[in-house]
C-alpha cells in the first residue's frame, strides 16, 4: 500500500513538474509581425518539446504599450522570464541600473559570442559591468518607403534632402496625393529623428546625445522649422493611423513618401506579398546618404525568474545564427551574427545589410539606442508641445529641461 501511494506521489510530481516547465516569452510583435515570432517559437518547440511557452503578446507599435505593462510587471516582482527590449540604453537605463537583470557575460563566452557580434554593437549593450542583452536583429530606422510605378506616373523621383522634398511637396499635392504619410505620435517622433540625422548630419546628431551640442543651439533648433515644413506636407488624419495604414497609404498610391523604419518592409513583403523593387522601393530618408540609423530588438535575463534554464536556452536560440536566420526574413530585418546566411534574404535585406557593413551607424533615439529611457520617454512631450504651439523654441527649451533632469551625456 505504501509501495503504490508513493508511486503515485511520483508520478504526480513528475506531471507537476512537467507542467511547470514552461517559458513566458513578452514582446510587442503582434498582428503582422506576428510570424516572425511565431516562426521562432516554433523552432524552440521543435527543440525543447518538454517547455510549454506563452506567448505574452501586447499589442501597439514600438513597444509604447508594452513597456508600460512590462514597467508595471517589474517594479511588483513579476517579470516575464524573457522580455524583448530595444538594445542599448532602453534596457540599460531602466532595468539594468535598477539591478533587476543578469550580466550575460557567461553566455558569451559559452557561445563564442564575442567573435560573432560587431564589436560596436555588443559595447552598445554593455556596460563597465557586464552585458545585458541578446540582440536578435538589426534594424534600420531612416528608410523613405514609395512605389517605384508611382513616383514614375508623377514624374517625380525619391528626393536626396528635406529641401527637395519640399521643393516637390507642391506638386505632389496637385496630383490630389499627400506627399508624406505619417501616423501616431511615436511615427511623427519617428519622422522627427530622421529629419534630425538629415539637417544636423552623422556628427551633430550624435552630439544631441552626448549633451556637446544642446536643444536650443541655432542648428538644433533648425531641425524643428524643418519639422514643421515637412510636417505641413502629411496627411491630416494621422493621430489616428497606426504605422502599417500609414504604409498603407503609399501602397495604395493615396500617399507618395513613407519614413518607418524597415519592418515596413516585413510587412509589405510578408503580410501584402509585395515584390521589393517593385511593389515598393525605398532610399535612405532624405539628406542621410551613407548614413545608418539603427536599432536592435534584444533579449535580457531578469533575476529571480522561475524559468532560468528554459530562458537561457531561448537567449542561445535568438543569439544564433539559425534562430536569426528564422526570424529576420519575416520580420524585415537582418541577423547581427556575422555567420547569417544572406541568401535567405530578399533584395531590400541584403541592400541594407551592405549598408550595415559599410555605412556610417548612428543609433535610434525613438527606439532606444541614442539617448537614455528616461529622456526618450518624455520625447513625447515636447513633440505634443511642438504640434500645440508650432513653437521651435517652445520644443527646444522643453528638450533641454528634460536633457538636464535626466543628466543627457552623462
Amino acid at each position: 500500500m505504501l509501495r503504490r501511494l508513493l508511486t503515485l506521489l511520483a508520478v504526480a510530481f513528475l506531471g507537476l513538474a512537467a507542467a511547470q516547465s514552461q517559458i513566458e516569452i513578452f514582446s510587442w510583435w503582434a498582428g503582422d509581425e506576428g510570424p516572425a515570432l511565431e516562426a521562432l517559437i516554433e523552432r524552440y518547440e521543435e527543440m525543447y518539446p518538454g517547455v510549454e511557452v506563452i506567448n505574452a503578446t501586447v499589442t501597439g507599435g514600438s513597444g509604447v504599450n508594452a513597456r508600460a505593462v512590462l514597467k508595471t510587471r517589474m517594479l511588483g516582482g513579476d517579470p516575464p522570464d524573457a522580455f524583448q527590449v530595444h538594445a542599448g540604453q532602453e534596457l540599460i537605463g531602466t532595468w539594468v541600473v535598477a539591478d533587476r537583470m543578469e550580466d550575460l557575460t557567461f553566455l558569451y563566452e559559452e557561445m563564442g559570442w564575442f567573435e560573432k557580434y560587431p564589436q560596436g554593437l555588443i559595447e552598445a549593450m554593455s556596460t563597465e559591468d557586464g552585458i545585458w542583452s541578446v540582440p536578435v536583429n538589426i534594424h534600420r530606422s531612416n528608410v523613405l518607403w514609395y512605389v517605384p510605378a508611382n513616383l514614375e506616373g508623377w514624374g517625380i523621383t525619391a528626393p536626396d534632402s528635406w529641401a527637395e522634398f519640399l521643393t516637390i511637396c507642391p506638386a505632389i499635392q496637385a496630383e490630389g496625393v499627400t506627399p508624406l504619410a505619417v501616423g501616431e505620435n511615436w511615427t511623427q517622433q519617428h519622422l522627427w529623428e530622421s529629419v534630425a540625422l538629415g539637417v544636423l548630419g552623422a556628427d551633430d546628431y550624435d552630439k544631441l546625445w552626448t549633451a556637446e551640442l544642446p536643444f536650443t543651439d541655432p542648428k538644433a533648433m533648425e531641425v524643428w522649422d524643418v519639422f514643421g515644413e515637412v510636417l505641413a506636407c502629411t496627411n491630416d488624419d494621422a493621430a489616428g493611423l497606426s504605422w502599417q495604414q500609414a504604409t498603407d497609404m503609399v501602397v495604395g498610391g493615396s500617399a507618395a513618401f513613407n519614413i518607418m523604419g524597415d519592418w515596413a518592409a516585413g510587412y509589405m513583403s510578408t503580410t501584402l506579398g509585395l515584390e521589393p523593387g517593385v511593389g515598393y522601393g525605398w532610399a535612405a530618408s532624405p539628406g542621410t546618404d551613407g548614413v545608418f540609423m539603427w536599432l536592435s530588438d534584444a533579449f535580457g535575463l531578469p533575476q529571480g525568474i522561475q524559468n532560468r534554464e528554459n530562458t537561457l536556452n531561448w537567449l542561445r536560440l535568438v543569439g544564433s545564427a539559425e534562430g536569426q536566420d528564422i526570424f529576420n526574413p519575416l520580420k524585415g530585418s537582418i541577423a547581427p551574427h556575422l555567420e547569417s546566411d544572406l541568401s535567405l534574404y530578399n533584395a531590400y535585406l541584403q541592400s541594407t545589410a551592405a549598408d550595415w557593413q559599410s555605412n556610417r551607424v548612428v543609433g535610434s533615439l525613438v527606439h532606444g539606442a541614442a539617448a537614455k529611457e528616461a529622456f526618450m520617454s518624455d520625447f513625447a512631450t515636447v513633440l505634443e508641445i511642438y504640434l500645440a504651439t508650432g513653437s521651435a523654441m517652445n520644443a527646444a527649451n522643453a528638450a533641454q529641461a528634460i536633457a538636464t533632469q535626466v543628466g543627457l551625456g552623462q
